[in-house]
């Protein structure tokens, strides 16, 4: 008994020196103070980050207060722009902000997913998807004026004839119901907006997917499914939140875009239910007034603009939130 109680409490010494060593949260250490320190530079520069979008936000309500005083809410549902008048109204920039970012996502969600699982799943060679997915993402690198070059000189008359076949074939069909459509118009710009967004949409849904255990794969095709069932009811719903993420970001992308929207879009202040019709946005009015503006109503105006484009950005962000919270407790 005696021989044997010094390696037991050698034992539990070295055990005790284990776990301290094993404690990441032990205050022991010769470095504690500088993680401490990390740590408190990381709450500053957060804390920096988050006063800078409050002082963003007060000056940018500071400035459209003549036209908050001015038309109050009225202003979100007002239609006349006169600056000769000094009438303003921002419903037909909501409505072109709105339409042409929901026709962005529409093309670029379900091709974005596409282009993901291609480039993650063993569909192809390894270095196949690679290039696959390097090419796509090398789209976030071209400027926007550039792309809206292009789209002017290039994209817009391939995509003419299309739309006249469009206007003439299904002009019962509101959306459609445009005479001689020119080109830019909504659907151009919606279209361009999905190829400015899809490399955000495809880069960050391949990297979910590719986060996803190998287990779960394995698993479902163990007890019987096929491939396509293990990715539509298995690796889709295990990565809805980060799918859902990477559509809160391209979406961003796709309200607050400016250069090639401005450049597509016909830039026209009228709502109409027809996608072959000119209309505006909102980045693309503060683009094109804004340098000109005269001090008081009009720059109130366009300041009022950015506020509410602001806003939106807002509440799309906090209903992805309360979206995917929704969907974790029902899948719990």
């Amino acid at each position: 008994m005696t021989s044997s109680e010094p390696a037991d409490n050698n034992s539990s010494s070295q055990q005790k020196l284990s776990d301290e060593n094993l404690d990441l949260t032990a205050t022991s250490r010769t470095d504690f103070w500088f993680d401490q320190g990390f740590k408190q530079l990381v709450y500053l520069f957060t804390l920096i980050t988050v006063a800078v979008l409050f002082v963003m936000s007060w000056v940018i309500f500071y400035e459209a207060q003549p036209a908050i005083m001015q038309f109050g809410l009225g202003f979100l549902w007002g239609q006349d722009w006169d600056t000769g008048n000094q009438i303003f109204g921002a419903l037909p920039y909501i409505y072109g902000t709105l339409v042409s970012s929901a026709i962005a996502i529409i093309f670029a969600v379900p091709v974005g997913i596409a282009i993901a699982l291609v480039t993650s799943e063993n569909f192809l060679p390894l270095s196949l998807r690679t290039i696959i997915a390097f090419v796509i993402e090398l789209i976030a690198a071209i400027p926007s004026v550039i792309i809206g070059l292009w789209a002017i000189f290039v994209f817009i008359p391939v995509l003419e004839p299309l739309q006249k076949w469009l206007a003439s074939i299904f002009k019962w069909i509101p959306l459609f119901n445009t005479e001689e459509p020119s080109g830019t118009n909504m659907l151009t710009a919606g279209i361009i907006l999905a190829i400015m967004i899809l490399p955000t949409m495809a880069a960050i849904t391949r990297e979910v997917l590719l986060a996803i255990p190998k287990e779960l794969r394995s698993a479902s095709m163990a007890l019987g499914g096929t491939r396509w069932e293990t990715i539509f009811r298995v690796l889709l719903p295990s990565g809805f939140s980060g799918i859902m993420s990477a559509v809160m970001l391209a979406l961003g992308r796709a309200l607050g875009e400016t250069m090639a929207v401005t450049m597509v879009i016909g830039n026209s202040a009228q709502i109409s239910p027809s996608l072959l019709a000119p209309a505006y946005t909102i980045p693309s009015v503060l683009a094109n007034e804004f340098a000109e503006a005269e001090p008081g109503l009009h720059i109130g105006a366009l300041s009022y603009l950015g506020l509410i484009l602001f806003g939106l950005t807002l509440v799309v962000n906090i209903g992805a939130v309360l979206l995917v919270q929704w969907f974790g407790r029902k899948n719990r």
